[in-house]
């Protein structure tokens, strides 16, 4: 199953005011009951080992800045799915994230029927507050793409 780079469908604003990057990728799966919990579990709830090991080495890049560990947002008693606070959930939209000294993040999971069963979308919006934010986001960003490509093909099983 292939994954695409779309043009995002949502507006950045309603999810994240003020948000100064947003993208969007997208899969269709045959299982037409999928919701966007599930999509996201399947998504977030284990990641590659490879994926593992860049978070890792992110987070010792990154402490001297100060900036939260990865694995220090899973150790709050919240909703999450994997390293994800829940924001909302409904049945066909869950938004995940959260917010830090240098930017804020949502990553939105939505599914819609489709005539070869489910269309699952992920879209990030990202609202930076500083050079910080800025510079380490423009650092991530070809990481990222790679990491949510792979990430929305495990909604594909």
């Amino acid at each position: 199953m292939t994954v695409s780079m779309i043009q995002p469908t949502i507006d950045a604003n309603s999810v994240l005011a003020g948000a100064q990057f947003i993208d969007a990728f997208s899969i269709t799966v045959p299982d037409t009951a999928l919701g966007a919990r599930a999509a996201a579990e399947r998504m977030f709830g284990r990641s590659p080992r490879w994926v593992r090991l860049l978070m890792r080495l992110r987070d010792l890049i990154v402490a001297p800045f100060g900036l939260t560990k990865s694995t220090a947002a899973r150790q709050a008693p919240v909703d999450r799915i994997g390293m994800f606070p829940v924001i909302s959930a409904t049945p066909r939209r869950l938004i995940a994230g959260f917010n830090d000294n240098h930017l804020d993040f949502r990553v939105v999971v939505d599914v819609a029927a489709d005539d070869a069963g489910t269309r699952v979308t992920t879209t990030t919006v990202v609202l930076t507050h500083n050079l910080l934010g800025r510079t380490y986001l423009a650092v991530i960003t070809p990481f990222h793409r790679l990491v949510a490509r792979t990430m929305l093909r495990q909604v594909a099983g």
